[in-house]
């Protein structure tokens, strides 16, 4: 009878650690196995079966991690200090490479992406920061996609979050900014008088082509004065007005 009962209890343990080599593995996720050391292969998803005692695991997720890369103090190629921070998007492409060619792949990548900040915001100018930031996010990427291939790793995405300038960089291009609209206020200006001068100068042509229009273009200007709410009236005369009394007073001059 105690044989028995010790023959159950070994079959019941033998059969927990049997059972105990089944991993079910989510459709995001690979299992790596190593059997007594050795790479034998990834599995999942689904059902997995892994041998008690001969067979070890290590699950790796394929799903898009964001990492936050910290503010990094870089030195620009134009000499402006400035605070760069990042967040970069990748993603596990081959499993067995990231268990096996790296320790801990995502502070790896974390290590990476910090230094080639650092690499790339240093051989830019401000300008170029702060105007060409979607070719920074591209130089980024492609580098730091290029230094994680051994390690299985695909970068998606880099996008560089903020860039901190000191307070006396800020006001300086405040300033910039400032002159710079006003220079581009007086050029649209100056082309709106040179334009209009233009008009107006056509517009004296036709007009002086006949003494007709000269004083239809008097009698419409004497209508829009009257028109207007004004204490005080102020009638123009024609040039020629003026001119015949010159004469007149020259003649005078002569006879006497």
């Amino acid at each position: 009878m105690e044989f028995i009962i010790g023959l159950l209890g070994f079959l019941g343990v033998l059969l927990l650690i049997v059972l105990s080599g089944i991993t079910i593995v989510k459709e995001y996720e690979r299992l790596v196995v190593f059997r007594l050391g050795r790479y034998v292969g990834t599995r999942g998803p689904g059902l997995v079966y892994v041998v008690p005692f001969i067979e070890t695991k290590e699950l790796v997720s394929l799903r898009i991690v964001t990492l936050d890369v910290p503010a990094q103090e870089v030195m620009t190629e134009d000499n402006v200090p400035v605070a760069v921070n990042a967040v970069v998007y990748f993603r596990v492409k081959a499993p067995e490479d990231a268990i096996i060619q790296i320790g801990n792949y995502f502070k790896a990548t974390s290590e990476i992406a910090q230094t080639t900040l650092r690499s790339v915001v240093g051989q830019s100018e401000l300008d170029q920061l702060l105007s060409e930031r979607d070719h920074i996010n591209q130089r980024l990427q492609s580098i730091i996609d290029e230094q994680t291939d051994p390690w299985g790793i695909k970068v998606t995405a880099v996008e560089v979050k903020n860039v901190e300038l000191p307070s006396m960089m800020q006001r300086a291009i405040a300033r910039q900014a400032e002159a710079e609209r006003k220079r581009r206020a007086k050029i649209i200006a100056a082309e709106g008088e040179y334009q209009a001068s233009e008009k107006l100068n056509q517009a004296a042509e036709v007009i002086g082509q006949t003494k007709v229009g000269v004083q239809l273009r008097y009698l419409q200007t004497l209508f829009e004065i009257s028109s207007e709410n004004t204490t005080t009236i102020v009638f123009p005369l024609p040039v020629d007005t003026f001119n015949l009394m010159s004469n007149l007073i020259d003649n005078k001059q002569k006879e006497e």
